[in-house]
């Protein structure tokens, strides 16, 4: 069905949910058992759901000795290898009360250059998806060079909204959506709806995540939302903490409509 309002979230077919690592680590670690049991409601529903997730080098920091980000490549794929198998291993302790199976699915931006590779993680999600397992869409940071990494998932997230032709993509913040200047300024008004085309130019975009561990921030947030739409899947950007009322329908965030039929 075409998804035209956040009403229509919870009759989607598809739906592709894209948390950050600043919204499930630190501070906010807890945050993930919210995000699986509002994602665990919609699988049960008969929502076919998909989720790019973050947060693998923020989990690994601690194994191996990091109290903050670092700065060179290697450190930063160590970490992810790391942290990878035991972000997973949380995902699926919490899916199992819900008697979900997860499936890890790690790309590359060259990925989706080439028609071959492309084409075989098209296919390897459909059937995903036919199975009912839920798939868990991560960057694949031990191989990914500095030059041709995503740098946020973000775009990943539009990306693998178009491959798999999702109905929705939500993109969850440390925020409740686009505001017009960063939302701890006075005078920062919250955008409820951009239409499709709407370049935003009006809007002060503010730095990345809370936490200090991302690497996405409101700007790669509105460019995936536009890339998204513009390839026909409608896009709600919300807070975190609100991931089960914006799958639920709500009125939170910001909604981009879709590129029309």
């Amino acid at each position: 069905m075409r998804v035209s309002s956040r009403q229509d979230i919870p009759e989607a077919r598809r739906i592709v949910v894209k948390v950050g690592s600043s919204s499930i680590s630190g501070e906010n670690a807890h945050q993930i058992k919210t995000l699986v049991e509002a994602l665990a409601e919609a699988h049960c529903r008969g929502t076919e759901v998909v989720l790019v997730s973050s947060g693998a080098m923020a989990t690994g920091f601690p194994y191996i000795n990091l109290t903050s980000r670092p700065t060179d490549l290697p450190t930063l794929q160590a970490a992810a290898a790391v942290g990878q198998s035991r972000l997973m291993v949380r995902y699926q302790e919490l899916l199992d009360h819900s008697n979900i199976v997860a499936g890890q699915v790690l790309l590359t931006s060259g990925d989706f250059e080439n028609d071959s590779t492309r084409s075989n993680a098209a296919l390897a999600m459909e059937k995903l998806l036919e199975l009912r397992v839920l798939p868990i869409v991560n960057e694949n940071d031990t191989v990914a060079t500095q030059e041709i990494r995503f740098g946020d998932n973000d775009h990943l997230a539009a990306l693998v909204a178009k491959l798999v032709n999702a109905d929705v993509l939500v993109l969850l913040s440390d925020v409740d959506g686009i505001y017009t200047k960063p939302p701890t300024e006075p005078g920062a008004e919250r955008i409820e709806l951009v239409p499709f085309g709407h370049l935003l130019d009006h809007v002060e975009f503010g730095s990345i995540g809370s936490a200090g561990v991302g690497s996405g921030g409101a700007g790669t947030k509105a460019a995936a939302a536009q890339f998204a739409a513009e390839s026909g899947t409608a896009v709600l950007i919300t807070n975190a903490a609100l991931v089960a009322s914006a799958l639920r329908g709500d009125n939170v965030g910001t909604w981009f409509d879709a590129a029309s039929e």
